[in-house]
């Protein structure tokens, strides 16, 4: 396993920790019935942390602006090598399967890497794979204070102007009343967010 898979898999694991003290408990399961979250689910629900992002279609970001949508919140930044285009692609494979719902759906893609990823590149970015799909960046302070209510780690990786970022992976399901619901560990594949999705615009 390389230095960076393992650096990934850790931040999964401070997450999952930083949010069960938060007072959520992280419920990690397969499901048995077709009613249940193939996301580890959070138990009780919680209000979904706020946050006030740049958005890559350049009007304030904030999650109160999609109640009445399902979100789906992933960190990232578009140097990435793997991780990030095969979350993307999975989010819009699964968005494209949602038929008439799709609508219903919203990505958003918090940047961990403000100093390459500005709005422009963002919107470049995203929208290469859904045209939907919204990009947020912020000030230094405002992303890092956006990691910390989600339990997200990032963490510089190199010097020279290659680096890269070692970051939390996966992605949180939010209903349409802003609560957060479920977290997706990175790997699954587009039949799990649908299946998760559906279920929530039922709720």
């Amino acid at each position: 396993m390389t230095g960076r898979r393992l650096s990934i898999l850790a931040a999964g694991l401070l997450l999952v920790v930083s949010l069960a003290g938060a007072g959520a408990m992280f419920i990690a399961r397969q499901p048995a019935q077709a009613d249940q979250m193939r996301a580890g689910a959070y138990d009780p629900p919680q209000a979904a942390p706020e946050f006030s992002l740049r958005g890559s279609d350049g009007s304030e970001l904030s999650l109160a602006r999609y109640r009445g949508k399902v979100v789906l919140v992933s960190f990232g930044f578009t140097y990435c090598a793997a991780v990030c285009p095969t979350t993307l692609s999975t989010l819009a494979q699964a968005r494209s399967r949602l038929g008439k719902n799709a609508d219903s759906v919203q990505v958003i893609f918090v940047t961990v890497d403000p100093a390459r990823d500005d709005p422009v590149r963002l919107q470049e970015y995203v929208a290469a794979f859904d045209s939907s799909f919204v990009g947020a960046t912020g000030t230094t302070n405002a992303l890092a204070d956006a990691r910390k209510a989600y339990g997200v780690t990032a963490v510089k990786e190199g010097t020279g102007p290659d680096y890269a970022m070692a970051h939390t992976s996966s992605i949180f399901l939010i209903d349409r009343e802003g609560k957060l619901r479920a977290m997706m560990p990175f790997g699954h594949d587009p039949g799990d967010f649908v299946h998760d999705i559906e279920l929530l615009l039922k709720a």
